[in-house]
């Protein structure tokens, strides 16, 4: 009797064994191209929508041009992926600079100052990723109906996360100083001089 037991023990194991690639996580493969030991390699999610060209120009963030709307178009396969995402009022979005041909360690273009690039939102980077925070109108289906973008019409979207203020949001009195002092164009809102008394 022993042994019946311990032979259905064994097959019920091996049976349990061969479903282990049934769970959620093996049927949605991590999104990798084929890449060497020493690159790394994402698929866009989908593509944005957006009035913005190379010949129009776009602004350097988002929020500086809030009422402007676009799209962002998610590949069908990716079907839903946002759900319960429409709780959230805004999502932050990073994307691919694809018509970024090359890059500079440093740039002047924020003044007199001369910036490491790493110090500065430039898309001339040695991986040209960019982000910005959109506010989300709507979700319908695999759209996103969006506004306050600072990306070109197809530019690829990499990956999208809500925006959660409890974290997001650091307090730090020498950014501001820094931003400040360094005419980081960012809104005049999130800038501001101390008053005189």
């Amino acid at each position: 009797m022993k042994t019946i037991l311990l032979v259905i023990f064994i097959v019920i194991c091996l049976d349990a064994g061969n479903h282990k690639g049934d769970n959620i996580f093996n049927k949605y493969p991590v999104n990798s191209c084929s890449c060497d030991s020493s690159s790394i390699c994402f698929k866009p999610i989908g593509y944005f929508k957006t009035p913005y060209t190379k010949s129009t120009g776009a602004p350097r963030h988002g929020q500086l041009k809030p009422d402007v709307s676009a799209t962002i178009e998610l590949l069908k396969e990716y079907e839903g992926t946002c759900d319960m995402l429409e709780h959230f009022d805004f999502i932050i979005v990073l994307y691919y600079f694809d018509q970024i041909t090359n890059w500079s360690p440093q740039s002047d273009n924020l003044g007199k100052h001369t910036f490491g690039v790493f110090a500065t939102r430039s898309p001339g980077r040695p991986n040209p990723i960019g982000f910005c925070i959109s506010k989300i109108d709507s979700i319908v289906g695999t759209t996103l109906y969006i506004r306050g973008v600072d990306a070109f019409d197809n530019t690829p979207v990499l990956d999208i996360k809500p925006y959660i203020s409890s974290v997001d949001v650091i307090n730090s009195r020498k950014n501001r100083e820094a931003e400040y002092l360094f005419k980081h164009p960012y809104p005049k809102r999130s800038i501001r001089k101390k008053r005189k008394k």
